[in-house]
């Protein structure tokens, strides 16, 4: 059953539910006021005639009395206190007599009910006594027919039904359409979520409200655009690693066939086989580099912090990589305070910090400097690895640790950089609690910033 169906049934039943009660209520309390209303009009009558009577109970009143009531749908019968008729205004049938003969205790002033039952009973009716003086004293009794009372009723029910009628028909269209308000964003939400299983990420959800259902829509939209983000991102990085294996593998082919020649040089089948081999290694590392990729997103890899001197721990790296900026003519500077120490896994730090620094003498240029800064502020350690290189351009600054990602291609490959490196120290910066940024401007220079929070706890153990 389709869950507009399921809805509309929910909400039509609850509706006719509330309605049912809400008229048996409303119903029950009209008839039961209106038969009140009838009762103490009744009663008001009898008080009437019994004031007229009080202050003159001659024969020409009782005759006018008799004439008021001929002509109205009540009737009067009036008697003496020993249940003698002294005057009908109408014919006295069985009915009437039952209700006369009825025995009479104390009656209050203002009269009393003597049959208040409109639905088994042909009168309902009212008794009040007067006292004229002496030998003018009886009862004024009020009757008036349940034929009337009832087709009053009958035609009161006669319009609730009418009413239910006209409210269960504006219930159903509303409850129509209703449901297919409801209903139409969540059918569009499962489409959504089909296309999704069968692989199509491109679904566009309107969010036409601010509610539960808007926020699902958003929430479904959100995670069609990750899923569309990552299988791009997949794609692209499946064609860029068949792009990194397939150069390697053709060279390492096609040399291997022209070194395999009879009759080559010997010279020149040394040649070729070290370039077999400078590929056969450029390959071994991109293997280790995606390697070291997987183990990263299965979060295969172990964190193992130890308090470090961050001078020390710098220096020791400082020293041994200082050759290779001089040999290249490169200034090498390191700058940092003493007594600076943080919670870090020294062997994924160092390969943090290697990265960074052999990107920086890749892409920077004789007599120009690379720093290594470090310093606090307000408890954060900061550390900066910047030089004086050709920089990054603008719009590819936010794509750098993107895998795979080359701000250009041929000088990544003359350089034998993959795209992987930097995608590398962001997740081990981040897996160790800091946080990295980069900025850069072409022909200036680029700086890698790395923050972490400085360890104060003298008796820190490794952990």
């Amino acid at each position: 059953m389709k869950v507009s169906l399921k809805l509309g049934l929910w909400f039509f039943i609850c509706t006719v539910i509330i309605e049912m009660i809400s008229m048996f209520y409303l119903h029950s309390n009209i008839i039961h006021s209106r038969v009140n209303q009838e009762l103490q009009s009744l009663q008001a009558r009898g008080n009437n005639h019994r004031d007229v009577l009080e202050i003159s109970s001659d024969l020409s009143t009782l005759h006018h009395i008799g004439l008021m009531e001929s002509n109205t749908d009540t009737e009067v019968v009036i008697t003496n206190l020993k249940g003698k008729i002294i005057l009908a205004s109408g014919p006295v049938d069985k009915n009437i007599k039952h209700i006369l003969e009825m025995p009479i205790k104390q009656i209050p002033r203002k009269g009393r009910i003597l049959q208040p039952d409109w639905m088994n009973e042909k009168y309902i009716a009212t008794v009040t006594e007067f006292n004229g003086g002496v030998g003018h004293k009886g009862y004024v009794y009020m009757f008036k027919n349940t034929n009337d009372v009832q087709k009053l009723i009958s035609e009161l029910n006669q319009h609730f039904i009418l009413a239910s009628v006209l409210i269960l028909f504006f219930m159903l269209f509303t409850i129509f359409f209703l449901s297919k308000a409801l209903t139409k964003p969540l059918i569009s939400m499962i489409e959504a979520t089909k296309k999704l299983s069968k692989g199509n990420f491109s679904v566009k959800l309107p969010v036409r409200s601010k509610d539960e259902l808007g926020e699902l829509s958003t929430s479904i939209q959100t995670l069609a655009n990750d899923l569309n983000f990552l299988k791009t991102e997949r794609n692209e990085f499946l064609a860029s690693v068949s792009h990194e294996l397939r150069t390697p593998i053709t060279y390492i082919k096609g040399y291997a066939d022209i070194a395999g020649r009879p009759g080559i040089d010997e010279t020149e089948r040394a040649q070729y086989l070290k370039i077999i081999k400078e590929e056969g290694e450029r390959l071994s590392n991109l293997l280790e580099e995606l390697f070291n990729l997987a183990k990263l997103d299965q979060n295969e890899f172990t964190i193992n912090k130890a308090r470090i001197n961050l001078s020390d721990f710098l220096r020791s790296i400082y020293e041994r990589i200082l050759p290779a900026f001089n040999n290249k003519g490169i200034k090498l500077i390191f700058e940092c305070i003493d007594n600076i120490y943080l919670q870090l896994d020294p062997v994924r730090f160092e390969q943090i910090l290697t990265n960074l620094l052999d990107n920086a003498l890749k892409y920077s240029k004789g007599d120009t400097s690379t720093y290594i800064k470090a310093f606090k502020i307000d408890g954060n350690v900061h550390l900066l690895i910047q030089d004086e290189g050709i920089g990054i351009p603008k719009e590819d600054l936010s794509f750098i640790f993107d895998r795979l990602y080359r701000v250009e291609k041929s000088r990544s490959r003359a350089t034998g950089g993959f795209g992987i490196g930097l995608a590398i120290v962001k997740e081990l910066v981040e897996a160790q609690g800091g946080q990295i940024s980069v900025i850069s401007e072409i022909g200036q220079g680029t700086c890698f910033t790395i923050i972490f929070r400085e360890d104060t706890n003298e008796n820190s153990v490794i952990s």
